[in-house]
């Protein structure tokens, strides 16, 4: 639950950290034929996958920038490749829950709230721990995929349930590439 104070201008208590994006405030409600409890449980599921796919939208770029390798060149545009593939799946699944009535992330605390993608700040990381971290990191966010496409099916929304299959099979084929370059990676 959020921490509220009370506003300076008003005895109104105010959230001071956001939520998990339901119920959205009146000014932002939208109409949908999901069910309440649908609407919620969906905007809990989509949220953290907002969040992670900023966090290792970072980390993929992170690595992209920070590359030292013979193979410099490949692993350079792959990775720029699959930072641009992570980035476009944030705002269909914001979206996705604000269409169906939820309110998604606000801010950066927000999203460290909501994800499970680990910040990678060490000076200077190897290639292969570079692969090691990323193929890690898509498959924990193709395992939430999955479960949040259970969810929608669940609750029948189709189209988010769509979205969702093109993302997951989007976060195999990294997985694929990834493992591809260093083998026996957790595949």
């Amino acid at each position: 639950m959020a921490k509220t104070t009370n506003s300076p201008n008003t005895s109104q208590k105010v959230p001071t950290a956001p939520g998990k994006g339901y119920p959205a405030p009146p000014q932002l409600s939208t109409p949908s034929r999901i069910k309440p409890a649908g609407v919620k449980a969906i905007t809990e599921a989509l949220n953290p996958l907002v969040a992670d796919g900023f966090a290792l939208y970072i980390k993929t770029k992170n690595f992209h920038w920070h590359l030292a390798t013979p193979h410099f060149r490949d692993y350079h545009l792959l990775f720029d490749e699959h930072a641009s593939q992570i980035f476009e799946t944030i705002d269909p699944l914001a979206e996705r829950v604000r269409k169906i009535g939820g309110t998604t992330v606000r801010s950066v605390s927000h999203i460290a709230s909501l994800t499970q993608i680990k910040d990678e700040n060490k000076e200077f990381v190897t290639a292969d721990e570079m692969v090691l971290m990323l193929v890690e990191d898509n498959l924990a966010l193709n395992a939430a995929m999955l479960k949040a496409h259970k969810i929608c099916e669940e609750y029948e929304d189709v189209a988010t349930a769509s979205i969702l299959e093109v993302f997951i099979d989007e976060a195999e084929r990294r997985v694929w590439f990834l493992n591809q370059i260093v083998p026996g990676s957790k595949s």
